[in-house]
């Protein structure tokens, strides 16, 4: 049976929309993968990117979703932000810039598609900030007196929010003491106040504040930690003694907050300045350390006394004494020969000052070398000298019979050798010779003596 020509017709024009309606939906723009969160840095820039497939005649917008503000429309920027702008690449990728990023941008940015219904996607900005101080809430260098407390304070914003550590800046530890007095010696300390109590001078020095959240740079803050406290003065050495024409130096050591005054006084009240005799020098050690230093050049009689370090500040004054002592030097010996009668006085200890014979800087050695050179010298006194010795052998054994026989013994030497220089000496020369020999065996005879009676 033939079917009406009008029904032909009616199946031409369904099969026609039907197909325009799968090829209409077999071409929508989709999006071609999710947009990226981004986290950046307050000042710096940002862009999102739309990537959109089968775009065709629609158009793609962004907008700011916390607060529904249009930020652009297709290549149209429609915000009054000057930091936002647009751009494209082909039919398929698109931008959001948003430059010199501040914090007032942080939130949801939407891509949409004008489909309908609308297709849209969303990627969040976060905007961290690195660290700042707080300046009315973070504390200046502070001044405690000794066994006081030190209460210092460090408060610094920023996104994420920062953590607060405190250091020492010489590196020693951090002292934190309980009220019970136990300590805890840390070498950071986490928290934003930092205190001190029953402090002492070996906490005085600088802390370092450190605020960090790990957006770079992090922050720090030099707050000095002052300790107040009277002058002391230590001394190593309070006597002090060098041999005459000698340098010698005199020194204390001084602690002291806020810095003292040092100087140097006589026992006369004559302050001591640098010159040519004295060298006068401090030396810092710490910020409450110092050593005070007096040079005497050439140490004279003069010198000899007491010398007083003394050191003031604002919260007192203390001094110390040390005296300075003459040490007797080694004794010089004349070693050149003597010619004279008067120069073996002086060059030969016959006497000391308590009428005593002796002196420590000749040994037997020498008294028998001096005997030896006397007997080479004159035949004689070597006839007499050996008397001498057989007389003395006797003498250890009876002290008191000997001595008398000593002395008659030298007395009668010297007669002889009288006799003997009267008689035989003709010339001047002679004579000194003898009268040499003759001093020489004088010194050797008491020698004996004294020996023979200690």
């Amino acid at each position: 049976m033939q079917q009406p020509w009008w029904s032909l017709c009616l199946l031409a024009v369904f099969m026609l929309g039907l197909d325009s309606k799968l090829v209409g939906e077999a071409f929508q723009p989709e999006f071609a993968e999710p947009i990226t969160n981004l986290t950046v840095p307050v000042g710096r820039d940002a862009t999102f990117k739309c990537l959109v497939q089968n775009l065709g005649g629609y158009r793609v917008g962004w907008v700011k979703a916390d607060t529904k503000a249009i930020q652009a429309i297709h290549v149209h920027v429609i915000t009054n932000n000057h930091r936002v702008g647009v751009s494209h690449n082909g039919q398929t990728v698109w931008n959001l810039h948003i430059r010199n990023v501040q914090e007032e941008d942080r939130g949801q940015y939407m891509c949409q598609i004008n489909t309908d219904p609308m297709k849209s996607q969303m990627g969040f900005l976060e905007v961290v900030i690195p660290p700042d101080f707080i300046p009315e809430e973070t504390s200046g260098d502070v001044m405690v007196p000794e066994g006081g407390t030190a209460k210092v304070s460090c408060r610094a914003k920023g996104m994420p929010e920062p953590r607060i550590m405190w250091r020492r800046e010489d590196g020693a530890d951090i002292v934190i003491r309980d009220p019970h007095g136990g300590k805890n010696k840390v070498q950071m300390y986490e928290e934003e106040v930092l205190t001190l109590t029953k402090i002492s001078r070996s906490d005085m020095g600088a802390y370092l504040c450190i605020a960090s959240n790990g957006v770079p740079p992090s922050v720090s803050k030099r707050i000095q930690i002052k300790v107040h406290f009277h002058p002391v003065i230590q001394v190593p050495n309070q006597l002090v003694g060098a041999p005459l024409g000698t340098d010698v130096t005199l020194e204390c050591y001084v602690e002291s907050s806020p810095k003292s005054i040092n100087y140097w006084v006589r026992d006369s009240n004559e302050m001591v300045i640098s010159s040519s005799k004295y060298e006068v020098v401090n030396t810092v050690i710490s910020s409450f350390e110092s050593r005070m230093a007096l040079t005497v050049r050439k140490l004279t009689a003069a010198d000899v006394g007491g010398y007083r370090c003394v050191a003031k500040n604002s919260l007192g004054e203390v001094d110390s004494i040390i005296r300075l002592y003459e040490i007797p030097g080694p004794t010089i010996r004349n070693t050149s020969p003597a010619t004279k009668k008067e120069d073996f006085k002086y060059s030969t200890p016959i006497e000391g000052p308590d009428n005593q014979f002796g002196s420590a800087d000749r040994s037997d050695d020498e008294d028998e070398q001096i005997s030896e050179d006397v007997s080479s010298r004159t035949p004689h006194i070597t006839k007499i000298d050996n008397i001498t010795k057989n007389k003395t052998h006797n003498y250890l054994s009876t002290n008191t019979l000997n001595e008398q026989k000593l002395s008659n013994k030298i007395r009668k030497i010297f007669d002889i050798d009288e006799f003997e220089v009267s008689s035989t000496c003709t010339r001047c020369s002679c004579l000194v010779t003898d009268i040499v020999s003759l001093v020489v065996i004088q010194i050797v005879f008491e020698f004996m003596v004294r020996v023979d009676f200690t």
